[in-house]
Order: structure tokens, then C-alpha cells, then sequence
């Protein structure tokens, strides 16, 4: 079974799911062993295409890292803190997850944008 770890160990996912904010940008970073990433592709598929189908869900990209070894960065937009929660907690998302494989390392945490004046909105 894949693991999750902390982004942020201060402030780990369990402390997460208890803020309310809105909206919300998932970002997860996620390593597995090299002979594993076929397989990790069809999972994050499969979990993909269930947050699509789930209430508040915006959207989502992965992206690749540069070089030899797998390293993705999945980020996923959703409306409030809320409805990602109810996704995640969702015992059908549970057990899709299970497909994942063995040596995935998961690494969530949730982020909200910041207006920087002149740069970026919010």
C-alpha cells in the first residue's frame, strides 16, 4: 500500500482538514520506485476522474519532474476546503486509492492564493 508523508510536518494533512477556507488548491507531491510509474499513472487516472465526478471539483494537472527518477506534482483547484474534504473522505476515493503502488510516496497539503499587488490576484 502507497504511504503519505507530510509537506510540512508542522502542519500536517489531519491539521489541514480541520480549516475551513475557499477556495483551495491541492497540491501533492508524489514519488514511487521507476519500475512502479506505469502503474501509478493508471491509479492517479482512476483518482483523477472520481474527484472530477465529486461536488466543488474544479480541476486538475500533473506534471512530470525533469529527470530520471518519477517525481509528479499533482495539483487539484476545488471550490472550499469542505467539499476537497468530503472527496477525500469519500469511501469510494478510499478505496480507489489502494491501487496505488506499494513504493508511491504521497507528500499533500492544501494552499490558498495570495494577491501579491501588481503580480497576482487572488
Amino acid at each position: 500500500m502507497s504511504s503519505v508523508e507530510p509537506l510540512d510536518p508542522m502542519f500536517p494533512l489531519a491539521r489541514q482538514m480541520d480549516v475551513d477556507a475557499a477556495p483551495i488548491v491541492l497540491v501533492n507531491l508524489c514519488t514511487m520506485a521507476p519500475e512502479d510509474e506505469a502503474a501509478f499513472l493508471v491509479a492517479w487516472a482512476a483518482d483523477a476522474a472520481f474527484m472530477k465526478s465529486q461536488p466543488g471539483f474544479i480541476s486538475t494537472q500533473l506534471h512530470r519532474a525533469l529527470g530520471d527518477g518519477p517525481t509528479y506534482l499533482n495539483y487539484a483547484i476545488f471550490e472550499s476546503a469542505a467539499a476537497w474534504r468530503a472527496a477525500f473522505k469519500h469511501p469510494e476515493f478510499r478505496e480507489i486509492t489502494k491501487g496505488h503502488p506499494a513504493s508511491a510516496v504521497f507528500r499533500p497539503h492544501l494552499f490558498q492564493k495570495v494577491a501579491v499587488p501588481n503580480l497576482c490576484t487572488a
